[in-house]
């Protein structure tokens, strides 16, 4: 389509320039009609202007055929395909931890967002509550709303408290060690965002906030909820902190879960995902 597009231009110009050239001849030969006789001229330029009409008549018939072509190739062109690419699953519902306090009114290093599951927890599954009693254990028997202490003999002797990223923090010794490569690759490659990590917590044997009965991931010390300068990402508008896309991918690719992709989005939350949680456990590490 563009050559017939090209080709129009073409006999269009062409066009003026021969209107252009029969504008000059007639002047001229009407100028020199005193000196070959009058009646000489005017046959002369009867006979010129005629082939002059002629001409410009055939390169509008070729303008309207070009015309004619490009519309034709045009009404040719199939119409878009439809997707095929089947709906999405439904994703896991949020463990609304919100850490100590509110969140702030306002974020700073904030990037508006709609979260593509496509994009982040590519092949990595958070574990569910009964998973992680079946290869960890319940933390304890009883839960409220607040944050209470460990008391599962097996756990309470693989807990940790240690400093990563200027933060202190306790967790399940793998899961610091895996944390502590993450913020290290951090620290190299992204040090503006190393310097902005702060924590909102890590372990916490509570409910999930609103429940009565789900227990709460940071109950096993495998999930932890970052901050960057010190405020919390707003959990549940769609939108997340810049600094938390950049360590959404590490964590992704260190088998950490993103909590992002919870149906109701929560980006300050990492966890440990199921299958790197199941190799730690055939490891003998928990």
């Amino acid at each position: 389509m563009r050559g017939a597009s090209l080709a129009s231009a073409a006999v269009l110009g062409a066009s003026l320039v021969l209107a252009a050239a029969t504008f000059a001849l007639v002047t001229e030969l009407l100028r020199n009609a005193g000196a070959t006789g009058p009646e000489a001229e005017i046959a002369r330029l009867d006979r010129e202007i005629a082939a002059q009409a002629d001409a410009l008549a055939g390169l509008r018939r070729e303008t309207r055929r070009l015309a004619d072509a490009q519309e034709a190739l045009r009404a040719a062109q199939p119409a878009p395909a439809a997707s095929t690419t089947p709906p999405e699953a439904a994703p896991p519902a949020a463990d609304v931890y919100e850490g100590e306090g509110a969140p702030p009114a306002t974020e700073e290093l904030v990037q508006q967002m709609q979260l593509a599951a496509a994009r982040f927890n590519r092949g990595i599954e958070r574990p569910r509550p009964e998973t992680l009693r079946a290869l960890v254990g319940e933390p304890r028997t009883s839960y409220g709303q607040d944050c209470q202490p460990v008391t599962n003999p097996r756990m309470v002797d693989r807990l940790e408290t240690r400093e990563i990223a200027g933060f202190r923090v306790t967790m399940l010794r793998p899961a610091l060690d895996s944390l502590a490569t993450v913020m290290k690759r951090l620290d190299t490659e992204e040090p503006e965002i190393y310097r902005a990590i702060g924590t909102a917590g890590g372990l916490c044997a509570r409910f999930v906030r609103g429940s009565d009965r789900v227990v709460s991931s940071h109950a096993w010390g495998l999930a932890i909820d970052l901050t960057l300068t010190g405020d919390l990402d707003r959990m549940g508008d769609d939108s997340t902190q810049f600094g938390l896309v950049v360590l959404a991918e590490f964590f992704n690719d260190a088998g950490w879960y993103w909590g992002a992709g919870y149906g109701r989005e929560d980006s300050m939350h990492f966890e440990v995902g199921e299958a790197m949680l199941r190799q730690w456990v055939a490891d003998g590490e928990l």
